[in-house]
Formats: structure tokens, sequence, C-alpha cells
């Protein structure tokens, strides 16, 4: 499905293109951008589903799930240059509009809104299975929506010859698409600088472990994302003296893990516990 998808998103670019070459339409040329902002999409949900399918080995214990991060901000950076293009183009036909040919104009957004729903009834019954496949639905229904926008724009066109009209339609969708590329590169870029997620409230996490019985301190805590959905935490966990002489050590280590995966939806843990003073004598990196 993502893949008959993601090809349909290609060539409904591509046709675009054309189109707004041929009949000097910046709508149309917005709405291949847009096309295209979404396709990255698409396909970063395609990637994360062959990706993760990939095994781990000794170089790469994660395997290649961090790819998917590397692949957004790439993407990211292109539709944000994309996005600027537009919007500045816009701005310059809606000062100085040219000539548009309503009807070939009309014709390409036919094209792209009909290639359009047939990728929303592709997803539709499968946008429920994941997040991955439940924001290629979303990415692919907007799509639509701009070329409906391109559609208005041709028939206001048609009918009132009114042709700052394309230039608006190219503005509205452009400011679409800057904001999402902004925040994908952001988010893209967060990840890769190991940021705790923003989901994540490390304050809350720490007084749940403090709560944990026999537990007395926590530091050098660290929480980042491997990729989306793989949200992984160490901490070093001072426990009581008497949770190693006694063989309860173990249990608390059980106990720690179960709380964060059943909370915090943190399954990828690693607790070191030690004793009390164990810090003082650790290296200046641990915080």
């Amino acid at each position: 499905m993502l893949a008959a998808t993601l090809v349909i998103a290609l060539v409904i670019a591509a046709v675009q293109i054309f189109g707004a070459a041929v009949t000097g339409s910046l709508a149309l040329l917005a709405d291949a951008g847009h096309v295209l902002a979404d396709s990255g999409g698409v396909g970063l949900a395609l990637g994360a589903t062959l990706l993760a399918a990939r095994a781990a080995s000794g170089r790469r214990t994660f395997g290649w799930a961090r790819a998917e991060i590397l692949a957004a901000a790439v993407n990211g950076l292109i539709l944000i240059g994309m996005g600027g293009f537009i919007v500045v183009q816009g701005i310059r036909h809606l000062i100085e509009p040219g000539e548009v040919e309503a009807g070939g104009m009309a014709i390409f957004g036919v094209v792209g809104l009909v290639g359009n729903l047939i990728g929303v009834g592709l997803l539709y019954r499968a946008r429920t299975a994941s997040l991955n496949l439940r924001g290629a639905f979303l990415e692919v229904a907007t799509d639509s929506a701009s070329s409906v926008g391109v559609l208005v724009g041709a028939l206001v066109i048609a009918l009132t010859g009114f042709t700052r009209v394309d230039a608006i339609v190219s503005l509205l969708i452009g400011v679409v698409i800057v904001p999402r590329a902004v925040k994908l590169l952001r988010e893209a870029t967060n990840v890769l600088l190991e940021a705790a997620p923003s989901d994540v409230d490390l304050d809350a996490i720490r007084a749940h472990i403090l709560e944990v019985e026999h537990v007395r301190d926590v530091h050098d805590l660290h929480v980042h994302t491997v990729t989306s959905g793989l949200p992984v935490l160490t901490a070093h966990v001072v426990v009581e003296a008497g949770c190693f002489g006694d063989g309860h050590a173990p249990q608390l280590l059980d106990r720690l893990q179960s709380a964060l995966a059943g909370q915090f939806d943190v399954e990828h843990s690693t607790f070191q516990l030690e004793p009390v003073g164990h810090a003082e004598h650790e290296f200046a990196a641990h915080a």
C-alpha cells in the first residue's frame, strides 16, 4: 500500500510540474511541491517499515533504524528551500501576475486530485493499523485538499480572468509546506542531537524512580530517541546497600524496568544499580 501510494504521489508531482511549465500556473507548481513534501512522509513511513525488519549487527546495534531520521533531515532541508521558493514566487506573481491557461490548469488539477483520491482509497482501511500508516493517510488527504484548491483557482480564472488567484493559491500551499518542513527538520535534529523526546518528562521519570522502594537516589539520567517510536533510557540508580547482600537487586531491577515500560512507554532501559557513595569516584562525564 505504501509503495503504491508513493509511486502515485511521485507520478502526480511529475505531471503537475510539467503542467506548471505548460500552463504557467504557479499553483500547480506549489501543489507539486506539496505532493513532494507528503511523498517524503510516505517514503519515510515505507522506509521505517522496511528498515525495522533488518536485524541488528555487531557494528549497528540498533540496525538501520537511524536512517529514517537522516532521511527526514534531508527531506526537511529540501522542503524548506522548495517552500521558500514557492512563497517568494507567489508574492512576485501577486504583484506582477502572468498569463495562466485556466483549461490546462484544471486538467492537470483533476489529474492530481484523482491520483490523490486513489492514494486515499489505498490507505483508508489501513489508516488505524499504525502511526506510520495514519500519518501517510493524513498526508495524502491534505494533498487532495490542495488539488481542490488548484481546481477552484482554475475556475475563478476561467470565470473572471482574475489571474492573481493562482498566486494566492500557491501562497496558501507554500504557507502550509514551510512550517511542516521546519517542524520535520527540528524533530530530526533533536533526535540526531540525542535530545530528550518532547513527550518525555524527565522530572516525572526521576520522581517515579525515587518512589520505588529501596531507591535512595538517581543520577546520570538520559533519555533519547533512536528512531520514531524507540525511546532509550539509561540511569544510575543508588540503592540501599542491603539490596546487594540479600539478593534483592534483580527484583528491584525488574520493578524499575516494568514501571517505566508501563507508565512512560519506555521499553528499552538500562539501569546501573550502585551503592551509596559510588558516584563520588565516577568519571566527570557522568552527571
